[in-house]
């Protein structure tokens, strides 16, 4: 989903900027040492690389560091075939690509892995340097694409349970303030926020933050003051600070310094009449949001839109 509103496109890309890239990982196995020296020194520079001299060791390495892009594993090891090591990674980390390294033609083995997709291609020893990054760049490659379908899809269906429970609140709900600390629990848990507000606006002054329902009990005394939520009202848009402690105009905020708030969130929630609604979230770490997390935002904003609506008419 595209947000028409440029200020929106300027937060994601500050989003995007807040997340530095990293080397994705890769995992080298084999029980010859000068081969697992020669695959390191091969792959420092563009990967992450751990070493293991075994199977065994292997796994004890991916429980600790947890998924990798690449595994690159011998066959012939003692105690644990290459394949058979490489199978037990299949269940924990589906989207990990995996390559067998091979000297011997162990072509049943080989060819069972492969078409049970747990190897992704094998390359016989002494292996041709270039063939061998060519054939990792085509790896990692792959496992970004398969992370990407992985997120996508898991990002869908965390959106539908939230949106979901949202709606089974508001219809099931018997009090206002009840179903509203309900729903900011739900949005809060989903989107990994400290505190969450979620407040209806004064009646009779669309340009004030009314008593809060969050899960921060003092908002109608600081939100009301806050430059951001000022903002957000005023432009009647998302608004996003990622990094408060260096802006001038908030960190010196007592709420800010007091609750050691480090990122805030606020988005005013509209219906045809105007802004209805209120919904801050803050974080007392740097900001962990994805751009595809105002996604989210915006479509809980909405459907409060709704929300708001049917509450109201059960008062």
């Amino acid at each position: 989903m595209e947000f028409d509103n440029p200020d929106l496109e300027t937060i994601k890309r500050q989003l995007m900027s807040s997340k530095r890239p990293k080397k994705p990982k890769m995992l080298v196995v084999d029980d010859e040492p000068d081969n697992l020296d020669l695959l390191y020194r091969t792959f420092r520079r563009d990967f992450s690389v751990f070493k293991a001299e075994s199977g065994k060791r292997a796994l004890e390495i991916l429980a600790a560091e947890g998924e990798v892009a690449v595994i690159i594993s011998d066959q012939r090891m003692p105690e644990m075939k290459g394949t058979e090591f490489l199978s037990k990674t299949v269940p924990q980390f589906p989207n990990t690509v995996r390559i067998i390294l091979t000297g011997f033609t162990d072509i049943e083995d080989l060819v069972d892995a492969i078409n049970s997709g747990q190897v992704y291609k094998y390359i016989t020893k002494p292996w041709d340097p270039n063939e061998l990054k060519t054939v990792v760049q085509r790896a990692a490659e792959t496992y970004e694409l398969l992370k990407q379908r992985t997120e996508e899809l898991q990002r869908a269906q965390k959106q539908t349970r939230l949106l979901a429970t949202i709606m089974d609140l508001a219809l099931k709900a018997e009090a206002l303030e009840e179903t509203l600390r309900a729903i900011a629990s739900s949005v809060g848990e989903d989107l990994g926020a400290d505190a969450v507000v979620l407040q209806p606006m004064v009646a009779d002054n669309p340009d004030s933050p009314a008593a809060g329902y969050g899960i921060v009990t003092d908002a109608d005394t600081w939100l009301k003051d806050d430059p951001l939520v000022g903002e957000a009202i005023a432009a009647r848009t998302l608004q996003c600070e990622v990094n408060i402690p260096a802006n001038s105009d908030l960190a010196e905020c007592d709420r800010y310094k007091t609750a050691d708030i480090q990122a805030h969130l606020c988005s005013p929630i509209l219906d045809r009449e105007g802004i209805v609604g209120l919904l801050s979230l803050q974080w007392q770490k740097p900001c962990q949001l994805s751009p595809d997390d105002l996604d989210t935002v915006h479509l809980v904003t909405q459907e409060m839109a709704l929300v708001f609506s049917h509450l109201h008419r059960l008062q």
